[in-house]
């Protein structure tokens, strides 16, 4: 039986291919097609790879954990962490879809730009971004980075993590300084972590930005796990007193409605007086 060609994934030719990577990716897809690889020269005819080629691109994806030892010792399966990147592209595609409706809403209710982050060590890798029809619209796109001390989204990820996990973090890391209001010490920060947490929101009043203001929630799992957070972000005449009881009851709706569309349950009691999402467990 042929094997059927396999689709394309791209669109740039064969110009920019890295023939090395495409090797690992050809080997990586038999593996996880089930081929165990018990005959390295049957292997390497089938994938047209030399011997000795395919010898070193096992023993490096088995170092990076992409494939390992089968249990009974007889030949290669996938790695617990390509079932991990893959198992991530899924949940953020997840996370991602669910979150565009409500945050292009939320976008256009408050007249402010909403975004999507999740944590990426000490950064904020930024995943949706919508904007109102406004001159004044962020500037930040998706796929850019931010530093976690800095933003509402970093701040109120951390505001989910133990102060050990927050020294761990940051452990050898300068704070860098944004604007005069920018936190610049682990102790600021995690005292600052633990009032965000309390409040089951952060705001920022050009702590990252002069003139830029926003405020941010976290967004839950099923199990309960803070796993992104989304801000309203715009100029700081926009969060003038009078509006931000309005724009404090818009933002943590639209985190309550992205949580619950990936599962979350509210819990059946909660601290008076503070968001329902605080209880949620800090991991």
């Amino acid at each position: 039986m042929r094997e059927k060609p396999r689709r394309k994934h791209g669109s740039s030719g064969g110009r920019y291919i890295a023939p090395p990577v495409q090797r690992a990716v050809r080997l990586i897809r038999h593996v996880a097609e089930g081929n165990p690889v018990l005959n390295m020269s049957e292997t390497a005819k089938t994938l047209k790879i030399n011997r000795t080629t395919l010898l070193r691109l096992l023993h490096t994806l088995e170092t990076e954990g992409f494939v390992e030892r089968r249990p009974n010792g007889g030949g290669f399966q996938v790695g617990l962490s390509l079932i991990e990147v893959g198992a991530r592209a899924v949940f953020s595609r997840d996370l991602v879809q669910v979150a565009v409706p409500v945050l292009t809403r939320l976008a256009e209710t408050l007249q402010l730009s909403a975004h999507l982050g999740v944590l990426d060590g000490t950064d904020v890798l930024y995943l949706v971004r919508r904007t109102p029809n406004t001159p004044l619209a962020s500037n930040i796109r998706v796929g850019s980075r931010l530093p976690a001390h800095a933003t509402t989204i970093g701040r109120m990820l951390l505001a989910y993590m133990t102060p050990i996990d927050i020294e761990r973090l940051y452990a050898g890391r300068a704070l860098q300084r944004f604007s005069e209001h920018t936190t610049t010490s682990l102790e600021d920060l995690r005292m600052r972590a633990e009032k965000d947490r309390h409040a089951g929101i952060a705001w920022s009043d050009a702590h990252f930005e002069p003139g830029i203001s926003s405020a941010a929630v976290a967004v839950f799992d099923f199990a309960h796990t803070p796993v992104g957070a989304i801000n309203v972000s715009g100029p700081s005449s926009a969060f003038s007193e009078l509006r931000r009881d309005a724009i404090a009851i818009a933002l943590r709706a639209a985190g309550m409605e992205i949580s619950r569309r990936l599962g979350w349950i509210e819990p059946a009691r909660h601290v008076a007086g503070a968001a329902p999402m605080l209880v949620a467990a800090r991991k």
